[in-house]
């Protein structure tokens, strides 16, 4: 993966101004605009998957799909699919994300639009809707009836179906499927409708040199169209639960480690189809993202196996994962995959290894950076190889600002020592991506929170905590002129320009 020496910002497309929730509207345009003219070349997202009523990303409906709640409603209209009247109820706000009503919002939205498109569509567009279908048939048929199943179970996990659609009965699926014929082409209508625009938004930034940075991560929800579609790759018992979770063991975010509750897979199985699911499933990403960070890498090296059953993450063990095969299968069909490693948490010499004999980028965060290691801390910026990307944080850490506030003295000590003298105390956050950005790393990407100095209240996702996460969204009028000038000034003096950065100012 050749990024040169560049920068981004992290920021999920939720997090935006929009009605009800961020989306691939207007407001992403002008974010993009702003990204080129603070002299960024990348835009880092979360996983764009569907998401239930709690917002996590990290525990999508589907690893292939794309989230409804992302569509424009605002493009719909242009398309003659909506009409004002049907946006009139529900104002473009930066308030935070309330799920279960941006779900019911879109889902009522998107109703509308399906039933405009079989009455006024011209039949190029439901041409170009059946391409669609024809190009995604290996994954888009199962999640169309899984989620129009959902959707009449009233959102209610699979599990919780009638036996026989529970367990997939061939005779029963296809008579429910016949009888809801409507159900489950709105949902690949949807599905369209989503890959449409987020390929208009997707070629507008690299057109002006942004390329989008996506996120794959290792495990996938059970409540999943991928676990009801194919209980044959997850560790599940005979009546389908599981036997094992996902988790890691105790560590910097939590004391009893996280349980994070994702089936496990079967590698054996996996491995004896030659890595199909996940080649197709790398191949869906890379069609979306120029680049993907691969959430839990270490997973691939060793993954911690929590029994069914546990209250916390504690009694858990390592298994081996599928190593770098898995990605020789892939790369052997798709090509080299631009893909960077999250390698943070317990890092063991196995996970350096793989990662560096794939040569994948790995991860160095400077909030990391002022533990118990001393000099050989790998996330103390000295330290950071050039095949790395260097970030102040993640969506799972604190502000800059948040963080810096409650660090403990030796962590503020540590950020003395390697800034030379005492910090600015309204300066932090600047100070710390200025750090960032002079790092040896290729590529330097900051939260847009810490870019715009907000506190605790900005913060993403709290790892173990879950409620109240993912809701952020960043004011309409946050995004200043000053604000893309000081970053542009910062990018120019770590020489992290692109050649073609404008030096417009677009506030959002």
């Amino acid at each position: 993966m050749n990024t040169g020496r560049s920068a981004g910002i992290l920021l999920h497309p939720t997090s935006l101004p929009g009605r009800a929730i961020g989306d691939f509207g207007e407001a992403a345009y002008r974010f993009i605009d702003w990204l080129v003219g603070a002299g960024q070349s990348h835009w880092q997202v979360l996983p764009l998957v569907p998401v239930s009523g709690g917002g996590s990303p990290y525990t999508g409906l589907s690893a292939f799909a794309g989230s409804p709640l992302l569509i424009s409603p605002e493009a719909l209209l242009r398309d003659g699919l909506l009409t004002e009247a049907d946006l009139a109820d529900v104002a473009v706000t930066s308030e935070p994300v309330d799920y279960p009503e941006a779900i019911r919002f879109r889902g009522a939205l998107l109703g509308r639009a399906f039933e405009a498109f079989h009455r006024t569509s011209p039949p190029e567009l439901k041409e170009e809707l059946e391409a669609f279908r024809q190009r995604n048939a290996d994954w888009l048929r199962n999640y169309a009836i899984f989620a129009a199943l959902r959707e009449e179970h009233e959102h209610a996990p699979w599990t919780g179906w009638e036996p026989e659609l529970r367990r997939r009965e061939p005779d029963a699926l296809a008579r429910w499927t016949r009888a809801n014929t409507d159900a489950v082409e709105r949902e690949e209508f949807t599905q369209w409708l989503f890959d449409r625009q987020w390929r208009a938004l997707r070629s507008y930034a690299n057109e002006r040199g942004v390329r989008i940075i996506g996120d794959i991560p290792i495990f996938v929800a059970y409540d999943s169209a991928d676990v009801w579609a194919h209980p044959e790759l997850f560790d599940l018992d005979e009546d389908r639960c599981p036997r094992t979770l996902s988790g890691v063991p105790p560590d910097y975010f939590s004391q009893t480690g996280q349980l994070w509750g994702n089936p496990l897979y079967r590698w054996n199985v996996l491995a004896g189809q030659g890595y199909d699911w996940w080649i197709r499933r790398f191949r869906r990403t890379l069609e979306q993202v120029d680049i993907a960070r691969i959430d839990h890498f270490r997973g691939f090296a060793a993954f911690w196996e929590v029994p069914a059953g546990q209250e916390t993450a504690i009694n858990g063990c390592w298994r081996p994962g599928p190593g770098s095969a898995i990605f020789e299968a892939s790369e052997a069909r798709l090509g080299r995959l631009p893909l960077i490693a999250e390698d943070l948490g317990l890092i063991t010499p196995d996970v350096e290894e793989l990662r560096d004999e794939l040569g994948f980028p790995g991860m160095r965060v400077l909030q990391f950076a002022f533990g118990d290691s001393g000099a050989r801390n790998p996330h103390l910026p000295a330290n950071h190889p050039r095949n790395s990307v260097a970030y102040t944080g993640t969506h799972d850490n604190d502000t800059t600002v948040g963080w810096y506030r409650s660090a403990a003295p030796a962590q503020r000590a540590g950020v003395r020592k390697l800034l030379g003298r005492e910090p600015r105390a309204d300066e932090i956050h600047w100070e710390m991506i200025d750090l960032a950005f002079q790092s040896p790393a290729d590529l330097a990407v900051i939260p847009l929170q810490d870019v715009l100095g907000l506190g605790s209240e900005a913060r993403m996702n709290t790892p173990g905590v879950g409620e109240g996460n993912w809701g952020w969204r960043v004011a309409d009028d946050a995004l200043t002129d000053a604000a893309q000038a000081r970053l542009l000034e910062v990018v120019r003096t770590s020489r992290r320009v692109p050649a073609s950065a404008s030096s417009s100012r677009n506030g959002l």
